[in-house]
């Protein structure tokens, strides 16, 4: 007798959205189809299903034990959020190759549905980033006796909804920084910034408008700018990686001394972006609005405020308790910055940190010529790495303190 050959072995979805692709969140029912198409009849042992959904990071890092001698220390974390087995053919042990209890295929195409539910309690949101990842995925597999099984491996997305109709992201987010600058023995006027938005929460797509003012009474010419980072923290065995991107950024006009600025809503666009992640153990996704003045020569004035980027949109009619809505509803300047390809540079921090320590510290990034992985929905779209290399991390701490108010000199008028 001539046996059967296996032509092709394929899982699909039935929760599938306009963009095809299999979305669910926790507590949804997970259902589908194994596909199994033959030649001829063929003699099964089994054919099975398993799920899992998982986080996991991994990074590794150099270290010198001696004059000579060095190692590399591993470090790993797992997370498991749940897994699921399921035969659909034959029965559940395939460790022998008798002939008893073998089911027989015939020739043809065949399916054979498969359901089950995720957990009830949250789930990470699907993720892949530089040194982990967040992932669900359903295989089958095939068992024969006398032949290797064959294995096929397909992943869904799961994301963890984040409303941003709640009070705490509802809420403005507002600062106030200043700094003067010192050249030898002598102190020129202060630069001063504040800055706020209307909200904390926002969800790709949207524009952020920035409601700022900045004074620059030194004796330079400084630019305003701002830009939204993505902030990736992975831990393993008590360490933290952390990598920092640039999402977005725009750039004010050059302000010379005396001279303040001041943004009645300035926007800027959020590009498709993964949702913020803040319930897993071993991975966190946050975003944050970097308000900043560049000032030539020092080290740049800036203000960071947090941002969540959520999965539900603002409601239409929603309640919005922020006083810069109220404020400046009637007065704003609503603009439409279309944001290059490839965003300006961030700050110069050559006089801030070393390359050595910059290289030490950072490692490059890999390029992604395109957006990989998309979300339902215009808002909601995924991608597995930025494109930009991540600057090194900012300090709150500003080596120039305030000198005392009643020495400060005067803002020049003009």
């Amino acid at each position: 007798m001539v046996l059967g050959k296996v032509k092709s072995l394929t899982i699909s979805f039935d929760c599938l959205n306009d963009s095809n692709v299999p979305v669910y969140s926790s507590g949804d029912t997970v259902s589908g189809r194994v596909s199994l198409e033959v030649t001829g009849e063929i003699r099964v042992k089994s054919l099975k299903i398993y799920a899992r959904g998982h986080a996991k990071v991994r990074w590794t890092e150099s270290r010198n034990a001696g004059s000579n001698t060095a190692y590399t220390q591993n470090y790993t974390e797992e997370v498991e959020y749940f897994t699921h087995k399921d035969v659909l053919v034959g029965h559940e042990r395939d460790d022998d190759n008798s002939e008893e209890g073998l089911h027989t295929i015939h020739s043809g195409r065949h399916e054979y549905a498969f359901s089950f539910e995720l957990p009830q309690t949250p789930l990470a949101t699907s993720f892949e980033g530089r040194h982990g990842s967040v992932r669900y995925w359903v295989k089958a597999e095939l068992h024969r006796p006398w032949f290797l099984p064959v294995k096929l491996k397909k992943e869904f997305t799961v994301f963890e909804h984040i409303d941003i109709n709640t009070p705490s992201l509802l809420s403005p987010q507002a600062g106030t920084k200043e700094k003067t600058l010192c050249c030898w023995f002598c102190t020129s006027g202060p630069i001063s910034l504040s800055a706020k938005i209307e909200r904390k929460g926002y969800t790709p797509g949207e524009s952020i408008q920035i409601f700022a003012e900045i004074e620059n009474c030194s004796s330079r010419v400084v630019v305003p700018k701002a830009a939204i980072y993505q902030t990736q923290a992975f831990y393993a065995k008590g360490k933290m990686k952390e990598v920092k991107q640039l999402v977005a950024n725009l750039r004010g006009e050059s302000l010379s001394s005396g001279k303040t600025e001041t943004w009645n809503g300035k926007q800027l666009k959020i590009p498709p972006v993964s949702p913020s992640i803040l319930d897993c153990s071993i991975i966190r996704v946050e975003y944050s609005l970097m308000v900043y003045v560049d000032i030539p020569g020092a080290m740049d004035l800036f203000l960071n405020l947090p941002l969540v980027i959520g999965t539900i949109p603002l409601h239409p009619f929603g309640s919005r308790t922020s006083s810069v809505s109220s404020q400046c509803s009637m007065n704003m300047n609503w603009l439409g910055l279309t944001l290059p390809e490839r965003p300006e540079a961030p700050p110069s921090y050559a006089e801030v940190v070393t390359e050595e320590q910059r290289q030490s510290s950072l490692a490059p990034i890999g390029a992604c010529d395109d957006f990989e992985r998309a979300l339902p929905g215009p808002l909601f779209a995924y991608i597995q790495e930025f494109r930009f290399l991540p600057p090194p991390l900012y300090s709150e701490i500003d080596p120039n303190p305030d000198q005392p108010t009643d020495d400060r000199p005067s803002c020049p008028s003009r």
